[in-house]
C-alpha cells in the first residue's frame, strides 16, 4: 500500500488549522488516516509545529512519500536530515558518532536561524506598536487642540466710534488741499528800447470842412 504523509484541513473559515497525517495515497484528502503526526497552524508568525520526530523519521524511512507542504514541514523540523544521516549510517559511510555530531552541528545552526527570524519580527512588531502609539497620541492631541479652542471664550471688540457726517464734512472743509501751484508762465519782457521806438499810432485829423465865402454884400452909401 502505498503510503502519503499530508495536510488535513481543520479550524474555521479565514483560520485554518491541520493536522499532520500519514494516510493512504487513494483516499481522500480529509478522509480516513492511518496515523497522525503532529499539527501545523500557521495563523502564527512563526508558525507553530507540533511534530513527533521519532514517528515521522521512521514514515519517511519506510518510504511514506510526503506532499508538497510537509516536505518543507518535515524539513523544517529536521527529520528530512536526520533520515538522510541515518541512511549514510546504513551504508557504512558514517558512524553514529559521526552521525549525532552532524545532526547536533544542524540543530545549532537551525536554532541561530530560527532565533534570528524570531528576534526580527519580535524587533518589527515593536517598532509597529510605537508607531501606532505615536499615531494616535498625535491624533488625540490634535483633538484635545480642537475641543479647547472650541470651548475658548469668544472676545468681542467694541466698535469704533464714528465722528458724525457733518463733523467729518466740517473737518474735510478746513483740510488744506494739498494741491501744487499751477505754474505761470514769466511774462515775456519787452525792452524798453523797443517801446520807445514803436511809433504812437495817432489818431487822424479831423477833415476840414471847406467854407463856400459868401460874397461881400457891398454897402452902398
Amino acid at each position: 500500500m502505498a503510503t502519503r504523509i499530508r495536510l488535513q484541513r481543520h479550524g474555521k473559515k479565514g483560520k485554518p488549522f491541520f493536522h499532520i497525517v500519514v494516510a493512504d495515497s487513494r483516499s481522500k484528502r480529509d478522509g480516513r488516516f492511518i496515523e497522525k503526526l503532529g499539527t501545523y497552524n500557521p495563523n502564527t508568525n512563526p508558525a507553530t509545529i507540533d511534530l513527533d520526530f521519532d514517528r515521522s523519521v521512521h514514515w519517511v524511512s519506510v518510504g511514506a512519500s510526503p506532499s508538497e507542504t510537509a516536505k518543507a514541514i518535515l524539513s523544517y523540523k529536521g527529520v528530512l536530515m536526520k533520515e538522510h544521516l541515518m541512511r549514510g549510517v546504513t551504508k557504512g559511510a558514517l558512524t553514529e558518532e559521526q552521525m549525532e555530531a552532524k545532526y547536533a552541528k544542524w540543530l545549532d545552526e537551525k536554532a541561530n536561524i530560527i532565533d534570528q527570524k524570531v528576534n526580527k519580527l519580535s524587533k518589527a512588531k515593536e517598532d509597529e506598536e510605537k508607531a501606532r502609539l505615536a499615531a494616535e497620541k498625535e491624533k488625540n492631541d490634535a483633538r484635545a487642540a480642537a475641543i479647547a479652542e472650541a470651548n475658548a471664550p469668544v472676545i468681542e471688540e467694541a466698535p469704533a466710534e464714528e465722528a458724525p457726517a457733518e463733523e467729518a464734512t466740517a473737518e474735510v472743509a478746513e483740510a488744506p488741499s494739498e494741491e501744487a501751484p499751477a505754474e505761470t508762465a514769466p511774462a515775456e519782457e519787452t525792452p524798453a528800447a523797443e517801446v520807445a521806438e514803436a511809433p504812437t499810432e495817432e489818431a487822424p485829423a479831423a477833415e476840414e470842412t471847406p467854407t463856400t465865402d459868401a460874397p461881400e454884400e457891398t454897402k452902398e452909401g
